[in-house]
């Protein structure tokens, strides 16, 4: 039995654990008609040239786990942004873990999908935004069909949550090989502010392959900062789907960071529905062995004067293969758009790989639109700059991946974010560097 077919067969019977008078029981059932017709994408596909899941798909993963497993916050603290006061959500197995959370429904609600899809207080916001964003490909529907857990946070009008929400998954390799499939719901109301970290983070050698959605509602002059920590064992994969729409005057901004995993597909997708809409996605990826990241990411510009900005840096080692197809549209109503796209990356060897595709598809005639792509090795002058003063040659790389990377962690907003992110890098690229950004 292939995956898919195991997909099948484990559907019919979660369908009979879920309540059929949930009111996304009818969406979960024409989600999966989507997948059963289509199925797992192929590097047939554009979207999917460049990556193949065929390797993954070869593993027998249990998609229900067996056994519930207890973790102590020692056996998870480093994984945490443990240095600052957060909310926090987190999935063991899939499955909520009460003891190693801090949710609140304190003027805001930081809690979970499941209470959500089960309660009716939450029924008014299900029904307004629960799969609204997604664009009905097989992966998100597949996620889509299955959705049970997952983070659901509402941020009422007006309101500056007082701390960062982090949502974290943990794998604890009970199962031979285990396969998940979070669902995240963000609705931000009108003049509201919060920030959000986000992890999936194996805790063993046994494949895991995690499929996750994030749906996110910025609405008018409300503010999303987002992070995304990937810096899994090279035994897991993640496919990630995320889907903002964006309303007027608002803010909406995704930090990328993938340093880890075996496979790691990311799918960012912003929709501006209003006027004065910012939209900011930036990402830094290292990885080596035979790793291999694809960003693969869509700004849809609807209405005029809004702005996109994008910026991604890749340094690929050893056999990696990095992925990079952005995407920016602009409609013809969507005059005075600013829209920046770049994709700059430095290969450290011959046998490292790298496939980069920014693309601007324009039907307005008065925007600002540049795009560009960048592919090539360290500078041998500014590494000759450095030996000359002293500097080893191993930290004379490091401090300058340091400095191509930057421009990236010069727009995240939170210190202890920044402060990690460095110290992953340096240890990524092998080096003592000395200093926090």
């Amino acid at each position: 039995m292939n995956l898919k077919e195991k997909l099948v067969a484990s559907f019919m019977a979660f369908e009979e654990m879920v309540d059929i008078d949930s009111p996304v029981h009818d969406i979960r059932s024409d989600a999966f008609k989507i997948f059963e017709d289509e199925g797992f994408p192929t590097k047939k596909q554009e979207a999917w040239k460049y990556t193949s899941l065929n390797s993954l798909l070869k593993t027998d993963y249990s998609v229900f786990p067996k056994k519930d497993e207890v973790l102590e916050f020692r056996d998870v603290k480093p994984y945490f942004i443990h240095d600052i006061d957060a909310y926090k959500i987190v999935f063991v197995d899939g499955k909520y873990a009460s003891h190693l959370s801090q949710t609140t429904h304190d003027g805001i609600d930081v809690c979970l999908m499941s209470s959500a899809l089960s309660k009716p207080k939450y029924r008014p916001i299900i029904e307004n935004y629960f799969n609204k964003a997604t664009q009905g490909d097989s992966l998100s529907s597949l996620n889509t069909a299955f959705s049970r857990e997952g983070a659901y946070i509402h941020i009422p009008k007006n309101k500056l949550v007082d701390k960062p929400i982090q949502i974290l998954h943990f794998a604890t390799g009970k199962e031979s090989a285990l396969m998940l499939q979070p669902r995240n719901l963000v609705v931000v109301d009108e003049n509201s502010h919060v920030q959000i970290i986000e992890r999936h983070q194996s805790l063993t050698e046994n494949p895991v392959l995690t499929n996750s959605v994030t749906e996110i509602f910025t609405n008018k002059r409300a503010i999303v900062d987002y992070y995304k920590i990937q810096n899994d064992k090279q035994t897991s994969s993640l496919i990630d789907n995320t889907f903002i729409k964006q309303k007027d005057e608002s803010i909406a901004k995704v930090h990328t960071f993938s340093f880890g995993g075996k496979l790691t597909r990311n799918n960012l997708n912003f929709f501006q529905h209003g006027e004065r809409i910012d939209s900011t996605l930036k990402g830094i990826t290292i990885i080596g062995d035979k790793q291999h990241v694809d960003h693969n990411t869509l700004v849809h510009h609807i209405e005029p004067n809004c702005e996109s900005h994008q910026d991604y840096k890749g340094i690929f080692g050893d056999n990696a293969t990095g992925v990079f197809n952005g995407k920016v549209v602009v409609e013809k109503e969507a005059q005075k758009t600013n829209a920046f796209q770049a994709n700059n990356n430095v290969l450290l060897n011959d046998k490292a790989t790298i496939n980069t595709k920014p693309q601007l598809e324009i039907f307005a005639d008065d925007v600002k639109c540049s795009h560009g792509c960048t592919i090539g090795q360290l500078d041998e002058s500014a590494m000759f700059y450095l030996r000359s003063r002293g500097i080893p040659e191993k930290e004379a790389r490091g401090l300058l991946m340091f400095a191509f990377s930057n421009n990236v962690l010069d727009s995240v907003k939170i210190p202890e974010i920044k402060q990690r992110i460095t110290k992953l890098i340096a240890k990524k690229l092998g080096v003592n560097i000395g200093f926090e950004l």
